[in-house]
């Protein structure tokens, strides 16, 4: 097995600007608009897996830049612009609109909405963007205010992975009276006719990517710290499941563990149970687990990646820990694009849009965490 030389992927810079930087980004693409409140400091603390006082320095940076406005006892505000000559009457003044229902606007999503995004910008055609925030009933009533707000199309993540009939709710969209294409999600269960189209990420085929880079790395005894009940848990379980069984690695017990959420005790105990079992790598979904994962194992004494090799997924703050995760990274902006492009087509076509079903595979970005030097992994 491959050890780790010297790590020259450490991110440069304080962590702050960093995290300022993300923020920034996430205003410019128009996930907080003006005006709107920022979510408070300890939940971007807890998305972005950085302290409190990381999160404040990052907010105070973007205050100094005029870009926020902290307002005492009431929470930091995206600085206002001035008010935009009156439009005409109608939607946007005449101007197309598309509806896009994300579960968050805080994890995952800010890349996948910056490519719808980009694309509708480019064509003229405005955005109404809503978050559910992974509950069924803010969930309904957000589609029915876009529905009522004159939307032409909807770019839909519907949180399938808690509803009931998950297949049924997707079947039910085709009653709607507008274009649909859904993202990042797919019919769970659906004939072979199902006329839903949908762009999404290959999950299984990136878990695949990272387990066949573990194991050229020489790993055999390779572990899953997985979860369930998220929008991509099951097929990222299943992903690793069949890379395993493709690559002949070693499946030890106790060392392939998903759980809905995972607390320091778990961790704790999983990292015994890999030490015990000599497990030399694991593979982690997502990246906050992985970076506790990692902290919990140089607690009890083992180095990563010399003892225990670690890859994420997601790759949405993988670089920011102290030794920066390897991590299979989505292709987030890619499959918004690509959705807003086929939605567009759709709205044009009318009855005769076709029915396209797309995957992208995601690349593996190598950092310090499983002992390889510095790299992206080609898809």
């Amino acid at each position: 097995m491959k050890s780790a030389g010297k790590n020259d992927s450490f991110p440069r810079g304080p962590k702050y600007l960093h995290v300022a930087k993300r923020l920034r980004m996430n205003i410019e693409n128009g996930l907080w608009a003006p005006g709107a409140q920022l979510p408070v400091e300890r939940e971007l603390a807890d998305t972005l897996s950085v302290s409190i006082n990381t999160v404040r320095r990052a907010v105070g940076e973007l205050a100094a830049e005029g870009i926020v406005q902290r307002r005492q006892g009431a929470g930091t505000f995206v600085t206002p612009v001035a008010d935009p000559p009156a439009e005409p009457a109608g939607a946007l003044g005449g101007r197309r609109l598309i509806g896009v229902l994300v579960p968050s606007t805080t994890y995952y999503y800010p890349r996948v909405v910056d490519g719808i995004q980009r694309v509708l910008r480019d064509a003229g055609v405005g955005v109404v963007l809503a978050s559910s925030k992974y509950d069924l009933d803010v969930e309904r009533d957000e589609l029915r205010a876009m529905r009522n707000s004159g939307v032409q199309g909807l770019l839909l993540v519907p949180n399938l992975h808690i509803m009931s009939d998950p297949q049924g709710y997707v079947d039910d969209l085709r009653e709607l009276p507008l274009p649909h294409v859904l993202v990042e999600r797919r019919p769970p269960a659906p004939e072979p006719d199902d006329p839903t189209s949908y762009v999404g990420t290959d999950h299984g085929g990136g878990v695949c990517l990272a387990l066949r880079h573990l194991h050229g790395l020489g790993h055999q005894r390779v572990g899953h710290l997985g979860r369930r009940r998220t929008g991509t848990s099951a097929l990222v379980a299943q992903g690793f499941d069949d890379a395993a069984a493709l690559l002949g690695l070693d499946v030890v017990d106790g060392a392939v563990a998903r759980q809905e959420r995972w607390a320091p005790a778990e961790i704790a105990a999983y990292v015994r149970s890999c030490a015990a079992a000599r497990v030399t790598a694991v593979f982690c979904h997502g990246d906050r687990d992985a970076a506790a994962l990692v902290v919990e194992a140089r607690r009890q004494g083992l180095t990563v990646p010399d003892d225990l090799a670690v890859v994420a997924y997601d790759d949405e703050v993988a670089e920011v820990g102290d030794v920066p995760l390897t991590a299979v990274s989505p292709p987030k902006s890619e499959v918004g694009a690509l959705a807003a492009q086929l939605l567009l087509r759709r709205m044009e076509a009318g009855d005769d849009a076709l029915c396209h079903r797309v995957e992208i595979q995601p690349r593996l970005v190598v950092r310090a965490s499983c002992g390889a030097a510095q790299t992206s992994v080609p898809t």
